[in-house]
């Protein structure tokens, strides 16, 4: 959120009253002074301070979500269960949304959250957030499949991956296991990527996406970020 917008918001005047308190150098962030009024700001993730006096003004909300399979990653959808279905009601905030994209068969961690510059942020390539995923395939991974995927990837319209960590489980004739690490969201890339390499996704589940893992939460769960992971976010704040 802008820190003008924010400042506004929390009772301090007009926009332009704002702009002036900014500008009179009386307001901090994380102990900095605040010089710009359109400075991005997190306030759960960040101390804001007005003439000395704290911030305590927040409505950002950040959960992590198990998607089951069938629910779409989106905020409404006519037909399909949406992944904000699944937030209850007094959880709910003005502006939630999923950060990416999961396909509707494809189950695991989405990050949910109402603070759009940071979202942004985290999907932005500037910031090559790691994402990590669980497959299953339908045939044989050779010893050859990690160099494979690491040398990147160029599917037959053209478009280039980016290298990817490939570590194999298991491996047989009628299915492999492996964990994949990809660094972009190219449409439907893990399934193209092994589909370029002969072989094709079974089952798919992302188990973490940055520094957040979907750990034990349970299919169909929701949690709010712990205050660690909230600080791994501000990461992406500057």
């Amino acid at each position: 959120m802008r820190l003008d917008k924010l400042l506004a918001q929390a009772g301090f005047g007009s926009r332009g009253q704002v702009k002036k308190l900014i500008r009179s150098r009386q307001v901090r962030v994380d102990g900095r002074l605040a010089t710009a009024d359109n400075l991005i700001v997190a306030p759960s993730l960040q101390t804001i301070t007005v003439s000395g006096k704290q911030l305590s003004y927040s409505s950002d909300a950040y959960y992590i979500l198990n998607k089951p399979a069938g629910v779409v990653s989106a905020g409404r959808d006519e037909q399909h269960q949406t992944v904000l279905d699944l937030i209850e009601l007094n959880d709910r905030r003005t502006g939630l949304y999923p950060v990416g994209r999961l396909d509707r068969d494809t189950e695991g961690l989405v990050l949910i959250t109402n603070n759009g510059p940071l979202g942004f942020r985290l999907l932005h390539p500037r910031y090559h957030v790691d994402k990590t995923y669980y497959v299953e395939v339908n045939d044989e991974l050779r010893p050859d499949a990690p160099a494979f995927f690491e040398n990147g990837i160029a599917f037959l319209d053209g478009i280039v991956c980016k290298p990817a960590k490939l570590q194999i489980i298991s491996s047989s004739s009628e299915i492999s296991c492996a964990y994949i690490t990809i660094s972009e969201g190219k449409f439907h890339q893990v399934k193209k990527m092994f589909l370029a390499y002969g072989v094709k996704v079974t089952y798919l589940r992302r188990v973490s996406f940055g520094p957040f893992d979907l750990g034990d939460l349970p299919e169909g769960a929701y949690r709010e970020l712990t205050e660690e992971e909230k600080k791994d976010l501000k990461d992406y704040l500057d």
